[in-house]
């Protein structure tokens, strides 16, 4: 992820300037970020991929994963998808349908693609699978490039 300065009050005005600075801190993807979720992407294509254990420091109710920590992973693996294509995005619009809980302790594999470029708008998908293939939870997000 990038940490970002905005110059102007709305994203979608032409005249936005955002300044994208990395940030080893970041909460979903942060190497020194010991509170974060430190996840590790890559690339396959033009996917990003990474594998993901939970900890029951996340839980939400006991023995389930929080669901807004499940909707980071997925909004994570769809902007590092928008970066290894070239481009940097911020999310403007995000959908997660959780259809399983997600357990502490389960083995589970994140993947987000591009669906779509079109001028400043990035349209992505993204979806969280047991190592078996079973979809936990499908994502879907409208980035806007910077």
């Amino acid at each position: 992820m990038v940490r970002l300065l905005v110059h102007r009050t709305s994203l979608m005005d032409p005249e936005v300037h955002l300044s994208p600075e990395p940030s080893e801190c970041c909460f979903a993807c942060g190497a020194r970020n010991t509170n974060g979720l430190q996840l590790k992407f890559h690339s396959a294509g033009s996917t990003a991929r990474a594998e993901w254990c939970p900890s029951a420091t996340w839980d939400g109710y006991r023995h389930i994963t929080h669901g807004g920590v499940v909707s980071t992973v997925l909004d994570e693996a769809m902007c590092e998808a928008i970066l290894f294509t070239g481009h940097r995005g911020v999310t403007c619009d995000l959908g997660v349908r959780l259809r399983v809980h997600v357990e502490p302790g389960e083995s589970l594999s994140v993947v987000g693609w591009v669906v779509d470029k079109r001028k400043r708008r990035i349209r992505t998908e993204a979806t969280l699978t047991s190592i078996d293939g079973h979809e936990k939870a499908p994502a879907w997000a409208t980035f806007l490039a910077i």
